[in-house]
């Protein structure tokens, strides 16, 4: 059995940021999945969920729950990113000044997508936007 969930992502928009990993945590609750699955997917869904906010124009996030894992495609309409591995490393940010000033944009995103993943791509292409998968086993 495969439950699959579908959310839009609407850019700067920082009063819906985190609705959509909020929901997955609440099925993934009602299957019973372990917590420390849960607590990982989350973290690392919220993340990708704040990126998109503070990056992009819109974006889309379609989560996968499997019965050995869970799986989700984070893309975005926006700028892209210029340097995935500099994107990586912790502390970078490309954040505005208004969003670092709402308190985010510390550049932990997706650093802390990578630690809470056990599988994760990233493809972006500047100036057209960034497509992000998270996976994570079940078996925890």
């Amino acid at each position: 059995m495969e439950i699959i969930l579908e959310f839009h992502i609407a850019g700067g928009d920082f009063t819906t940021a985190g609705t959509a990993s909020s929901e997955v945590k609440k099925v993934m609750k009602k299957l019973g999945i372990s917590p420390v699955c849960i607590k990982r997917t989350v973290v690392a869904l919220y993340e990708a969920e704040v990126n998109v906010v503070a990056h992009a124009y819109s974006g889309k996030m379609r989560v996968t729950i499997g019965e050995k894992k869970i799986e989700a495609v984070i893309s975005d309409k926006g700028p892209g990113i210029e340097d995935i591995a500099l994107a990586m490393q912790e502390g970078f940010s490309t954040a505005s000044v208004r969003v670092r000033e709402m308190g985010f944009g510390a550049g932990m995103g997706l650093s802390n997508i990578r630690k809470n993943s056990d599988e994760l791509e990233i493809k972006s292409e500047p100036g057209t936007g960034t497509v992000v998968r998270i996976a994570n086993h079940l078996n925890e």
